[in-house]
């Protein structure tokens, strides 16, 4: 467990703070291409690590993502008319270009030069992968760009996601490197998603309920094993890895698409859930992304118009007690990504850890939050930069994979674990 000072600091992301100063050290996504998906189109709201910002898309394509208010008198601007190379405030007409610059004042004289002197705070972004990330740390601590695989391979062999969860980002991501938990919550999931189904290494999740957990630190975070007992002297294994702060990849099944996560903290009690999907050396089939477009595997169906889940805490999460009965959804409620969130959300905006109770197979973990600890504490105190900047951290893989006994998971998986280009994933 945590102390209530330890669980203050993993959690709090707001300006300021120590795991906010820490999130400002990486590229971050924010959103969807397809949500700024044409030029002079629509301002979208965006708020992250409890900042206030508008992205717009101008009119030569390029993406500003700046303070939602007007430097004038604080309307959002998210109301603003996106014409003619910038964002102009409907109130009294003061326009800004995607750096934040006010480049005019109506009601001031041009020669005056005021419209020089105002400049909303605005933030670095880059297009990748159908995402737009943004960068929210110092200029001068900019990184380089994000390289994780899903983002790199052609457009037609990726798929990703959005949706936004009602709690702390640390009690989402912490559902994303607890293997664990698979053969129970998601044990109606494994054998009958169209995503998952038909893999080899299945029959290794429920023929073992207890797995057991050996964790390797890694250049840009962790590698979390979870190994269950196979035939022949063999371990079957699950490898996550965790870059820094908050990416996970999830252990393939057999050659369905490989897939993942970032949480992104909104405020201190939002996040976003974004999920992705790619095969490293093959476009997705057809049915494939229509699976995840249904919400299938890691993805959810929408409330119409949002990227709010339509199985929410409101309504229970679509409860279905017959299902739990029979076992058909081992929760009573549908979908993995909904099956994590309802639980995670049950937990309240912000658990508190120092009430857990945890054991072994929590090692991932215990050693996630210690190792967020000391990077914050040491770029506070240093001005060390933590690990998961560096895009040499990214170009890791999630693998499955059967070794012999006496093999170290880390050492058995070395190159399996890594990223290559044109080789197919680890798996079984």
């Amino acid at each position: 467990m945590l102390s209530k000072e330890q669980n203050e600091l993993v959690t709090r992301t707001g300006p300021g703070t120590m795991m906010g100063d820490l999130f400002r050290c990486y590229w971050l996504p924010v959103l969807l291409s397809q949500e700024l998906a044409e030029n002079d189109g629509p301002p979208v709201r965006v708020k992250i690590l409890s900042e206030r910002l508008v992205a717009f898309r101008d009119t030569k394509g390029r993406i500003g993502l700046i303070d939602e208010f007007c430097a004038h008198r604080g309307p959002s601007m998210w109301f603003g008319r996106n014409e003619d190379c910038g964002l102009r405030c409907p109130y009294h007409g003061w326009k800004y270009d995607v750096n934040g610059q006010c480049v005019d004042v109506p009601s001031e004289p041009a020669e005056s030069g005021y419209a020089k002197k105002i400049k909303l705070k605005s933030y670095p972004t880059v297009e990748k992968g159908g995402v737009i990330w943004a960068y929210l740390g110092p200029p001068e601590r900019r990184p380089p760009e994000p390289a994780f695989e899903f983002c790199t391979v052609p457009r037609e062999q990726s798929f990703i996601s959005k949706r936004s969860q009602e709690c702390n980002w640390l009690q989402a991501m912490e559902g994303g490197i607890d293997s664990s938990h698979v053969s129970w919550l998601h044990s109606g999931n494994v054998n009958n998603d169209p995503l998952f189904k038909g893999a080899g290494g299945n029959k290794y999740n429920f023929g073992d309920l207890a797995p057991v957990f050996e964790v390797a630190e890694a250049p840009g975070g962790l590698f979390i094993g979870a190994r269950r007992k196979a035939e022949d002297d063999q371990y079957y294994w699950r490898i996550t890895p965790w870059v820094m702060p908050c990416f996970t990849g999830v252990p393939p099944r057999g050659d369905h698409p490989m897939h993942g996560h970032f949480w992104v903290p909104v405020d201190d009690e939002n996040c976003w859930a974004w999920s992705y999907d790619y095969h490293p050396v093959r476009p997705l089939t057809k049915e494939e992304r229509a699976a995840m477009e249904a919400g299938n595997g890691v993805h959810c169906e929408y409330v119409p118009g949002t990227f709010r889940p339509l199985a929410n805490k409101d309504n229970d999460y679509l409860m279905d007690r017959q299902a739990q009965r029979e076992k058909r959804e081992y929760s009573g409620i549908k979908g993995i990504a909904i099956q994590d969130s309802s639980l995670q959300e049950s937990m309240g905006p912000i658990i508190d850890r120092t009430k857990e109770n945890l054991v072994g197979c929590d090692n991932g973990i215990i050693m996630a939050r210690h190792r967020l600890m000391r990077a914050a504490k040491a770029l506070a105190e240093k001005g060390t930069i933590p690990p998961g900047v560096n895009d040499e951290h990214h170009k890791v893989r999630a693998c499955a994979m059967l070794l012999k006994r006496d093999v170290a998971f880390k050492e058995g998986a070395r190159d399996a674990l890594k990223a290559e280009v044109g080789r197919a994933q680890t798996t079984v």
